[in-house]
């Protein structure tokens, strides 16, 4: 589903539903309007449940990668009435479309770019004064960046979501299932 037609269902349909599965961080960063924050890593205990949502249910991330994961997920567990927002939350933004903000944080992508060159900016600075061996930290952060970018995977992301300042509020997550449902 596209930006544009998503905009043009929450204006006209009231059985739409959002299922945002971004971290509960990412979620209050900023999300459309109405959206529920279920986290993909939490998804497959209530899949059983979300089957049940009655109308089409709209699946959203930040770039349409972890959305694609969710509708698997479902469709294994029965549900057949979702669609991926193209693109995601960047599509969206892209749009200048309005979002719903709890809480301003730096994103999750700028954190990995700020510790992988923090890295590479020490671990060169090391080599060059202390020794050689230490340009193996940037060359590992290199291949490291070179895989995530190949695979669409990002291990220092999975790694920096599970700081505290990354986690958000706890996120009772069976309450939205069950406002979700409702």
């Amino acid at each position: 589903m596209t930006v544009t037609e998503l905009s043009s269902q929450l204006t006209t349909s009231r059985d739409l539903r959002l299922l945002d599965v971004r971290t509960a961080a990412e979620y209050e960063n900023g999300h459309i309007a109405g959206a529920y924050n279920v986290p993909l890593d939490l998804l497959h205990e209530h899949a059983a449940e979300l089957r049940k949502a009655s109308g089409d249910v709209v699946l959203v991330c930040q770039s349409g990668r972890r959305a694609a994961q969710a509708e698997k997920l479902l469709q294994q567990s029965g549900m057949a009435n979702m669609r991926v927002l193209d693109g995601g939350m960047q599509a969206w933004l892209g749009q200048g479309r309005s979002v719903a903000r709890i809480r301003a944080r730096v994103s999750l992508e700028r954190q990995v770019r700020m510790v992988a060159g923090a890295m590479v900016a020490l671990g060169s600075l090391a080599a060059l004064t202390l020794s050689p061996l230490a340009a193996a930290v940037p060359l590992m952060i290199g291949c490291g960046l070179v895989f995530a970018g190949a695979t669409d995977t990002c291990a220092m992301g999975m790694l920096l979501a599970k700081l505290p300042y990354n986690r958000g509020a706890a996120c009772d997550t069976e309450g939205i299932v069950r406002q979700f449902l409702a």
